[in-house]
């Protein structure tokens, strides 16, 4: 025979699901959980039942409260869905999810990355705070070198400095390996230029290290040129034109020419490079206490290039700071 209170329980769940409204469910929890409702005057009684009786019903009592009030709670969310639903109109056209898409710098520095990779060239990192002997002296840059000014550079209090290329990861990965080396340094550079339509304290670089045995000027050019016509198109000149950098004997500074270009028959300038000095091999075998990078042995070239000016070239964009203003109706056009 069931006891009264699982009887008081089937009653309970009968009238909550048959509630049609709020009131209707009030009143079912007030009737049977309110203060002098049915399972509530069941635990009033608890008092007067003898030793034997108590755990028994009390974990009766328990279970019946408990599925009473998880129906009742079933219930009243539904409820409460069912009202806000009831207020969407259904037949109003929904709001449209936007599609992101990569920053154009994002999108240029992968589309070098990926060309580099193709020619075998591996991915280096460093960090960009460094410090004075990998941004300058590793890369044979005096002491009195301007780019070593406080005006020119963002020094830390305690000597140390925002990179101002990413030729410093090329000195580490030589720290780090053992020739023949061929790497890729992508990454942010500062310098503390003054903002305007092309200059930016922070800019983004890829630069390139490449050491082996009889590495010469024929494999620095051959490099480059099919990095710019895999860039600009198969069509685009490239010139070299002597220059000096401290860290390259000999320099050069690379200009291309392409009709697919704005500037069409123009030739706009787009990198430096050179033959890597043998005073940067003689820093590296300093620091790391051997004769691994011996200049008589091994040769190198390096090159840097500007990621925020080429993109500036090949999408037409006139003004730099257009990349760091987050303006959509700018950055949708490279979606």
């Amino acid at each position: 025979m069931a006891h009264p209170l699982e009887q008081l329980r089937d009653d309970a769940l009968r009238e909550i699901a048959d509630a049609r409204d709020e009131q209707s469910l009030e009143a079912a929890r007030i009737r049977y959980l309110g203060r002098n409702g049915g399972i509530s005057a069941w635990g009033e009684q608890m008092k007067t039942l003898g030793q034997g009786e108590k755990p028994v019903v009390g974990k009766l009592l328990n279970e019946v409260r408990n599925a009473v009030t998880a129906a009742l709670a079933v219930i009243f969310r539904g409820a409460k869905e069912t009202e806000a639903l009831a207020k969407i109109d259904i037949s109003l056209p929904g709001t449209p999810a936007e599609r992101g898409s990569l920053h154009p710098l994002t999108q240029m520095l992968e589309r070098g990355i990926q060309t580099f990779r193709r020619m075998g060239f591996a991915l280096a990192d460093g960090p960009d705070i460094e410090d004075e002997w990998h941004c300058f002296d590793a890369l044979n840059t005096p002491a009195d070198h301007p780019a070593r000014n406080e005006q020119d550079t963002f020094y830390l209090p305690d000597g140390r400095l925002l990179r101002t290329h990413t030729s410093t990861v090329q000195i580490r990965a030589m720290q780090a390996a053992l020739p023949p080396i061929r790497v890729i340094a992508p990454g942010a550079a500062y310098r503390r230029d003054e903002v305007d339509a092309t200059h930016s304290a922070q800019f983004h670089q890829i630069e390139g290290l490449y050491v082996d045995q009889n590495v010469s000027v024929a494999d620095l050019k051959g490099t480059l040129e099919f990095f710019m016509r895999e860039l600009f198109g198969p069509d685009t000149a490239v010139r070299f034109r002597p220059h000096y950098f401290p860290f390259t004997e000999p320099s050069f500074e690379i200009d291309v020419k392409s009709k697919a270009l704005k500037g069409g028959e123009q030739w706009i300038e787009v990198c430096g490079s050179g033959m890597v000095h043998p005073n940067v091999f003689e820093e590296v075998n300093k620091a790391r206490g051997d004769k691994a990078y011996d200049s008589e042995k091994w040769t190198g070239f390096a090159f840097g290039l500007g990621m925020d000016r080429l993109a500036m070239i090949l999408f037409d964009i006139p003004d730099l700071r257009l990349f760091a203003q987050n303006d959509l109706r700018f950055l949708k056009q490279f979606a």
